[in-house]
């Protein structure tokens, strides 16, 4: 995927590859770039070497190796402020949920979410209309469970990000949305929002562009983690588990299952 950001007053937000299907993201302004969960360091210290930027910060949401892998050589190059929980060894700047941070060197501030699920420490940052999500939200699914979270905190926490405005832009960490999209139409075969995203999104990763952001209004629309309440994924949903289930955050908890072993 090519990479471009011109040097620019107004914030430019860019997506950076690592790994097999990770985005480490950089939002630039006045030659200064903040990062995002670089799992990697190598992708970042190149893209500041090919557009003459300086590191000024790194945000973190969790602690998985493919998003905090590439802080300490980050660190080494650029010895910058780590904003993110407090239990993460390289966070020097440990933030909590309703805190907000004016982000070095680029003229914007960021406010906390906490988002526990995929893990309990999870973070999110949302900057104006942009959220930096993690593995909590992805484009079309949300992230696994893991650790000693429960799908009833991922439920809450997705709730908590349906209630920001729908024109938010949801920059989450991972190029998972075809493989979540043809979830949500095994769930929701007749939607016809879902089908139209379907199709733009095939046609954006034929031609070799990322599917992200996405904006929370398509989510909404289209992601079954976000739709429990609608009685097509209810009915869906028990007919997978066998059972009925009394509340949308046990038809969450059913379709995160069913989700593990699609």
């Amino acid at each position: 995927m090519p990479i471009h950001a011109p040097r620019m007053s107004t914030m430019q937000i860019v997506p950076l590859s690592a790994f097999r299907d990770n985005y480490i993201w950089a939002m630039t302004a006045h030659g200064q770039c903040v990062i995002v969960d670089p799992g990697e360091a190598e992708p970042v210290l190149r893209f500041l070497l090919q557009h003459d930027l300086r590191l000024a910060a790194i945000l973190i949401t969790h602690r998985h190796n493919d998003h905090i892998g590439g802080v300490a050589d980050l660190l080494e190059a650029w010895p910058v402020p780590v904003f993110g929980p407090a239990l993460i060894a390289l966070v020097t700047n440990p933030v909590k949920a309703n805190d907000c941070i004016d982000l070095p060197g680029i003229d914007a501030r960021a406010s906390v979410m906490e988002v526990p699920g995929h893990t309990e420490e999870h973070i999110a940052f949302c900057c104006g209309e942009h959220l930096f999500c993690g593995d909590t939200l992805f484009a079309g699914g949300c992230g696994r469970l893991l650790g000693s979270s429960t799908a009833a905190e991922l439920h809450a926490s997705l709730q908590r990000i349906a209630t920001l405005p729908e024109s938010t832009q949801i920059y989450c960490a991972h190029e998972y949305t075809l493989g979540n999209l043809r979830f949500a139409q095994a769930v929701e075969p007749e939607n016809e929002a879902l089908k139209t995203r379907i199709a733009h999104c095939n046609a954006l990763r034929a031609s070799g562009l990322p599917t992200l952001p996405s904006r929370l209004g398509d989510e909404l629309a289209t992601n079954p983690f976000l739709r429990t309440e609608e009685p097509d994924i209810r009915n869906a949903a028990e007919r997978h588990a066998g059972a009925p289930l009394g509340s949308p955050a046990a038809v969450f908890a059913a379709l995160r299952a069913w989700k593990d072993t699609f």
